[in-house]
C-alpha cells in the first residue's frame, strides 16, 4: 500500500504549490513558467497532486494549445525524490488529459534542471541538443469518435509491468507479439511478419484477459473488448453485428481486438440440423483473412475450453500463435500476494507460507483469498469493544490461512491434467 497517493488539484493546494515552487527555486533552478502561469493552470487547466496525510509532496500541471499538451510545472519535495511519484503525476495527468484528443505532451527544462528520469520513464524523448521533451499520444483525435462508438479505449501505461511472475509466459508474449508489433521495421529486416492474430487458452482465471489488456498497454494500441452477448441483441443479429463491428475497427489506426470466451462464437460446426451458432462460426471465419490483411493490428481470442473450438478456427493461417496461459507459478503466486497485503501487515505475514499452500491456485483464487482475509480483519477490528479500529494493524497471518481453507480452487486436477494434454496437442508458439 503507497505512503502517498495522487488525487486531483484542489484550490486549498495553493499553499502548497508555492512550497513547491520555493524548494525547487532554492535549488538553483528557475522553472520555465512563472509562477502565476502555473497558479493559473491549476485553477483553469488541468493539475494533480500527490499528497502524505494531505500534505502536498508533489504536483504536476499541465494545459492544451490545439492537438499539443504542455506540461508547464512538475515537482516532487526533496524529500520523497527518487520514488516514482513525478512518474505516477505525468502518468494520472495524461490520463486526465486524454479526452482533448492531443497528438503529443511536450515540457521545457531549465538548462540547471538535471534529473528527467521522470519524463524518461513515461516514454518523453529529448530532442535535437534542447532540453526539449515530448510524448506521442499513440491514439490520435480522429480515433476517439470510433474508438468510443465501439465501446474501446485507451489503456493506462504500466499494466505489461503490473503482471507479477508468469515469467515464461511474459516473455514468450514479448519475443512473439510485443517485439514485432513495436518494432515492424526491425522484424522487415529480419523477413519477420508481425503476428494479427493468436489464441490465449488455459483454465479459468489464469489471466488470460489481464495479458490481452497488458499487450495493448504494452504497445499503447487502442483496446476493444468485443462481447458477442451484447451484439446478440443488434437487430441485425449476431453473425451481422459482428461483421458491422470489425467493419468499425477498420478506422482505429492501431488496435488490440480481444474476443473472451471465444467458443461461444466458434463452435465445432456439425449435427443435423445445423445449430444456428454456425452461421456466426463462418462469419467470424470470413472475417479474421479480411481482419489480417489490415496492419496494426493484433486479434486476442481466449477461451477455457480449447477443445470446444471448431477444428478450422484454429488452422494456419487464421491465428499465427496458440498460447497455453497456466497457473502461476511460484514466483508469480508470490507477487501476486505481495499486491493484496497491505504494507503496515507485511511484516507479520509469512509470504513464502502463502506461496506454498495456494500451490493449483489461480490468480483469481488468489485475489479472492487475499480480499476475504482483509474484510474478516476489517469486521473484527470494528467489533471489537476493547480498542479503537485505528489501532488494528490489518489482516494477519492467520487470517490469510483461514481465508485460503476456506478458498475453492478453480481448476480442479482433472482441469489442469487436460491443459497439459492441450498444451502437447494444440499449442502452437
Amino acid at each position: 500500500m503507497a505512503q502517498w497517493r495522487i488525487r486531483d488539484f484542489h484550490p486549498d493546494d495553493v499553499d502548497g504549490i508555492l512550497h513547491l515552487w520555493e524548494e525547487l527555486r532554492s535549488t538553483e533552478v528557475e522553472p520555465v513558467y512563472g509562477l502565476a502561469e502555473v497558479l493559473a493552470s491549476c485553477e483553469k487547466d488541468h493539475a494533480v497532486v500527490a499528497v502524505r496525510d494531505d500534505v502536498v509532496i508533489g504536483a504536476a500541471v499541465g494545459r492544451a494549445a490545439h492537438a499539443q499538451g504542455w506540461i508547464v510545472f512538475l515537482s516532487t519535495s526533496v524529500a520523497w525524490q527518487r520514488r516514482g511519484i513525478g512518474g505516477a503525476m505525468l502518468a494520472a495527468l495524461e490520463k486526465r488529459m486524454a479526452p482533448l484528443g492531443l497528438s503529443k505532451l511536450s515540457v521545457l527544462l531549465p538548462d540547471a534542471q538535471l534529473r528527467t528520469d521522470a519524463f524518461a520513464a513515461q516514454g518523453f524523448e529529448a530532442k535535437q541538443n534542447l532540453r526539449y521533451f515530448e510524448r506521442r499520444i499513440p491514439v490520435q483525435r480522429k480515433e476517439l469518435g470510433p474508438l468510443a462508438q465501439l465501446g474501446g479505449r485507451v489503456l493506462p501505461r504500466g499494466l505489461w509491468e503490473a503482471i507479477g511472475g508468469m515469467g515464461e509466459e511474459k516473455d514468450l508474449l514479448e519475443r512473439r507479439l510485443v517485439m514485432p508489433l513495436a518494432q515492424p521495421d526491425l522484424a522487415d529486416r529480419f523477413g519477420v511478419v508481425p503476428p494479427s492474430a493468436v489464441v490465449l487458452f488455459g483454465p479459468p482465471g489464469t489471466g488470460k484477459t489481464t495479458f490481452a489488456r497488458a499487450i495493448a498497454s504494452r504497445l499503447e494500441w487502442s483496446f476493444v473488448e468485443v462481447f458477442p452477448s451484447r451484439l446478440a441483441a443488434d437487430p441485425a443479429g449476431l453473425a451481422g453485428a459482428l461483421r458491422q463491428t470489425f467493419t468499425r475497427i477498420a478506422d482505429l489506426e492501431h488496435a488490440v481486438v480481444f474476443i473472451d470466451e471465444v467458443e461461444e462464437i466458434a463452435v465445432q460446426r456439425g449435427g443435423e440440423p445445423p445449430s444456428a451458432m454456425q452461421g456466426v462460426t463462418n462469419e467470424l471465419l470470413k472475417i479474421i483473412p479480411t481482419f489480417r490483411d489490415q496492419p496494426n493490428r493484433l486479434l486476442v481470442c481466449a477461451t477455457n475450453f480449447i477443445r470446444a473450438l471448431d477444428t478450422a478456427f484454429l488452422r494456419h493461417g487464421r491465428f499465427d500463435y496458440v498460447i497455453p496461459i497456466g497457473l502461476p507459478d511460484a514466483v508469480a503466486r508470490e507477487s501476486i500476494w505481495r499486491r493484496y497485503i497491505p504494507q503496515q501487515a507485511a511484516a507479520g505475514v509469512d509470504a513464502a507460507q502463502l506461496v506454498a499452500r495456494t500451490d493449483g491456485f489461480s490468480p483469481a483464487d488468489i485475489e479472492y483469498a487475499a480480499r476475504t482475509a482483509s474484510q474478516r480483519a476489517l469486521e473484527e477490528a470494528l467489533s471489537t469493544a476493547d480498542r479503537s479500529p485505528d489501532e488494528a494493524e490489518g489482516p494477519s497471518h492467520a487470517h490469510y490461512l483461514a481465508a485460503i481453507a476456506a478458498t475453492r480452487a478453480t481448476v480442479s486436477p482433472e482441469v489442469a491434467a487436460e491443459f497439459l494434454e492441450d498444451i502437447d496437442r494444440i499449442a502452437r508458439v
